[in-house]
């Protein structure tokens, strides 16, 4: 029987698979906040679905970086995010209704979006009530369509609400947004894999 993503993510907290998923994704999210982050200049920082808080801590190593806090629909996990750096802030709250105190200036997400029942609005919501003008969001996903292998991930982890889009319609749902300067691009691609679809834009 499949289960939402936040009771399967609750149960991996309880395990410590947020661990391994910090090993599998830090190579992704290093490019991507590389990449974001490359003008060299201070910026805020919300990590979108922040697990254990791993990003989060990361980012707050940028000397460029004034502010870094996490939101998570998990609770087990932001209690285990709030245990390992109790100097940040992290919220429990379900990413369409949440909202930051002060919009910031980048947004990150990894592997996140395809959960929601319709990833177009939080993109939406994003560009209107979390990031400042000129603010940008990024995002990194290995369920797509592209991405053959991960096809069968609903079923072998026994999670319900993965929606399975193309690459191009991810593109899409941010140029319907008014996003602009849209840039997206493959990581980490190898045979079988096709990588990590990282699709980001301006407000």
């Amino acid at each position: 029987m499949k289960r939402s993503p936040i009771e399967v993510f609750s149960e991996w907290a309880d395990l410590d698979k947020d661990y391994g998923m910090e090993k599998n994704h830090k190579k992704s999210v290093e490019n991507m906040l590389s990449f974001a982050t490359k003008q060299q200049k201070p910026f805020s920082f919300i990590d979108a679905g922040c697990g254990n808080g791993w990003v989060v801590r990361a980012v707050s190593q940028n000397p460029m970086c004034i502010k870094a806090e996490g939101i998570d629909g998990s609770d087990k996990m932001i209690k285990k995010a709030k245990s390992i750096d109790p100097t940040h802030r992290y919220s429990c709250a379900d990413l369409m209704t949440w909202n930051p105190n002060e919009k910031v200036d980048l947004v990150h997400s990894m592997e996140v979006f395809y959960y929601l029942e319709n990833p177009k609005e939080l993109i939406q919501k994003i560009s209107n009530q979390w990031l400042n003008p000129g603010g940008r969001l990024i995002i990194g996903l290995d369920f797509y369509f592209e991405n053959t292998v991960s096809h069968d991930w609903s079923d072998s982890c026994g999670i319900s609400n993965m929606k399975l889009y193309r690459e191009n319609e991810w593109v899409d749902f941010f140029k319907a947004v008014a996003f602009e300067s849209v840039e997206h691009w493959r990581f980490g691609a190898k045979e079988n894999w096709a990588g990590t679809l990282i699709v980001t834009g301006i407000k």
